[in-house]
């Protein structure tokens, strides 16, 4: 299936990278979020992606136009200039960038693209942001079992605050810490049909009104996860995720076979 990766943010909440660089090119473990994001989707056989460029868009063009493969492969140099890969290179990417505006929201960019996945049985969708461990191919088995025409990842946002119990008269009942919350949020992973598109109007924001009148019509699959998953909005947020990589901990690509990729640019 076809990956649809929203890249064109300008990654507000973490200007402390992003001024200089757009958020999905923030280095964690020495490359870029997004191509953590992508190698989780190849993990699992899908190769095919189209970005969304937007903010310093050029960037990230320039990362995919020059990439090479020992820069993210075990390699030897030789003293002529020679570089021999070590270990197989059996994923070849196709990625297509497309510069879908600086201004447009999650919808918009997604309209943009519409005809690169239009003629799918399915495609997938992504922030760029967040990280995951969930079994992607159960939930694309119980999305297509659903027959609706959307889904995305239900996760549980991890917390950094002490929660207070607060009855009506003022009085704190409870004080406690807690890694997660209660609720369940949108995790920025997506699965949906092309016929997405005859629910989207000009302007709108995806998962606000499209997604509310696919819930009018019954249309709307949520796939519950309390396993691991974090989004990347903050400064604080990179830190948890680098320390991560740092001791070796990448859940997130405990389905990958290899960590190299022939990529192929299409624009």
């Amino acid at each position: 299936m076809k990956v649809v990766l929203f890249c064109g943010g300008r990654g507000t909440r973490i200007r402390e990278y992003s001024e200089n660089i757009p958020k999905p090119l923030i280095p964690l473990g020495g490359q870029p979020i997004m191509r953590h994001v992508m190698e989780y989707y190849a993990s699992f056989g899908h190769h095919e992606f189209v970005l969304c460029l937007g903010y310093k868009a050029n960037a990230i063009k320039d990362f995919f136009i020059n990439s090479r493969p020992e820069s993210f492969s075990d390699c030897v140099v030789s003293g002529s200039g020679g570089v021999e890969i070590l270990g197989d290179i059996r994923r070849d990417w196709r990625v297509s960038l497309i510069d879908t505006g600086i201004w447009r929201n999650i919808g918009e960019r997604l309209w943009a693209v519409r005809h690169h996945v239009q003629n799918e049985r399915m495609f997938l969708a992504n922030y760029s942001d967040g990280l995951t461990d969930v079994d992607l191919t159960d939930m694309v088995a119980q999305f297509e079992a659903s027959g609706k025409l959307a889904c995305f990842l239900a996760v549980r946002p991890p917390l950094t605050y002490h929660l207070a119990e607060i009855e009506p008269d003022g009085r704190v009942s409870r004080f406690r810490s807690s890694e997660t919350s209660d609720m369940w949020i949108n995790g920025g992973y997506f699965l949906m049909r092309p016929a997405i598109f005859d629910y989207m109007r000009d302007g709108e924001e995806l998962v606000l009104e499209p997604f509310s009148r696919l819930i009018a019509e019954n249309q709307l699959l949520a796939y519950k996860y309390d396993g691991f998953w974090r989004s990347m909005d903050t400064l604080r947020d990179w830190q948890t995720l680098e320390a991560m990589v740092e001791r070796g901990d990448m859940p997130w690509l405990n389905y990958a076979t290899d960590n190299s990729s022939k990529i192929s640019v299409a624009g």
